[in-house]
């Protein structure tokens, strides 16, 4: 299995990031409220923080992307995305296991939401043994997982 590492993300990155949303969420965002290329674009463009994310890498290219905030209580999973010609190689299954990890060692929660017609990242994150806790969004559209905290 190939190294996946993390890099952090640059403002050169911006456009890579459009593009693997694209390929990695378009369906799902079409699904949900339509694809409108400039909106799309203009969301992403304010919500691009390559202070904040990560560049997923492995065997020298670029193939996804993490954000993670570390707050109060809970670590926060706010979005992760590998693109399609990646996906089913064990990749998000390896970095979300990694933060399950350190969730326990900081014995705090994992917390992320997932659209509701992504059903196979819901299955990726039931699997791992997140749980559903919430709906939110209009007409329930988001469902927020939870990881239990283990007993110590």
């Amino acid at each position: 299995m190939s190294a996946v590492v993390l890099r952090p993300a640059t403002p050169a990155d911006c456009e890579f990031c459009f593009q693997l949303h694209k390929a990695a969420m378009g369906d799902y965002v079409t699904a949900i409220w339509g694809w409108d290329e400039q909106a799309q674009r203009d969301f992403h463009t304010r919500g691009f923080d390559p202070g904040h994310w990560q560049i997923i890498t492995t065997d020298g290219a670029d193939i996804g992307m993490l954000n993670v905030e570390y707050r109060a209580t809970e670590i926060y999973l706010g979005r992760i995305e590998v693109h399609p010609d990646h996906q089913g190689r064990g990749i998000g299954t390896r970095l979300i296991t990694a933060l399950l990890n350190e969730a326990e060692r900081r014995e705090q929660d994992l917390v992320l939401d997932v659209l509701v017609v992504n059903h196979r990242a819901h299955a990726l994150y039931q699997r791992l043994g997140l749980r559903e806790v919430a709906r939110h969004g209009d007409g329930n559209i988001k469902i927020t997982m939870r990881s239990t905290r283990r007993p110590r």
